[in-house]
């Protein structure tokens, strides 16, 4: 997989005719990358954004993001990559996006939004890697591109945006928490967020009531027997990295609701 950086993510756009930007169902605003969009747009690259991980809220609120993204006259479309949900409604808008001649489409986004998933969706297990793509003659090398409807191809490689922002919106965006100089902060704005639009959150992945972050990290902690040995206090910076996991893994639940009309 290639390093996140602009550079190798503006390679990849350029060698597309249009864009799929996946975005995380629980947060797909806090998920869109402005500066990634914008690179499209300067290349005039069509862009889809694909609302991906829809198996993990609730309908009404699939149909509400839906709603805002298309008011504001952006092309947009619900999937589950997991489920394998939605990927016959994202091909028949590649197809109206492509137009009548060969279109590539990158699958750009954030880490942890399910970019190399709905690859696999999209490749299905009969599809096959081409070498020749009619309309694109001198295609980079290093590329592989897949042929997953008429006329549709995709590149076999996905484009991941570097994760940027303050703390929780790196949290959220895919940041590692290994990477995190400071993994608490972030974890307790994640928790806070949980709290704010999931009461149970908590409750419900840990069995702890408390609402204090700082409380609910070191309960984690001694749950897990996470123990610093010279002091013997709870070791809260393996429970933020923890919480952080948890919730990229689905583990800590709660959505970002779409907002509401005006």
């Amino acid at each position: 997989m290639l390093l996140a950086d602009w550079r190798t993510l503006a390679r990849i756009i350029r060698r597309s005719t249009a864009v799929l930007e996946v975005l995380d169902a629980r947060d797909p605003q806090g998920t869109r990358s402005p500066r990634a969009e914008h690179m499209a747009k300067a290349m005039e690259k069509k862009l889809i954004l694909v609302i991906n991980k829809v198996d993990l809220i609730p309908r009404e609120a699939v149909s509400g993001w839906l709603e805002y993204f298309s008011s504001m006259g952006l092309t947009v479309v619900a999937i589950s990559s997991l489920r394998g949900t939605g990927k016959g409604e994202l091909l028949r808008v590649m197809r109206e996006v492509g137009g009548e001649g060969t279109a590539i489409f990158a699958v750009i986004g954030y880490p942890k939004t399910g970019k190399s998933s709905v690859i696999n969706m999209l490749k299905g297990y009969k599809s096959a890697p081409t070498s020749k793509v009619p309309g694109s003659p001198g295609y980079t090398r290093g590329y592989t591109l897949y042929k997953v409807a008429r006329g549709v191809y995709i590149i076999d490689t996905p484009g991941t945006i570097p994760v940027g922002g303050d703390p929780l919106e790196a949290a959220i965006r895919g940041r590692s928490p290994e990477e995190m100089s400071d993994p608490v902060k972030p974890a307790v704005m994640l928790v806070e967020r949980a709290l704010k639009y999931n009461p149970r959150a908590i409750i419900d992945a840990y069995g702890i009531e408390d609402r204090d972050p700082y409380v609910i990290l070191e309960k984690i902690a001694l749950k897990r027997s996470w123990i610093y040995k010279s002091t013997h206090e709870p070791n809260i910076e393996e429970a933020a990295r923890s919480v952080i996991r948890d919730y990229h893994m689905g583990k800590l639940w709660f959505y970002v609701p779409p907002p509401k009309k005006a």
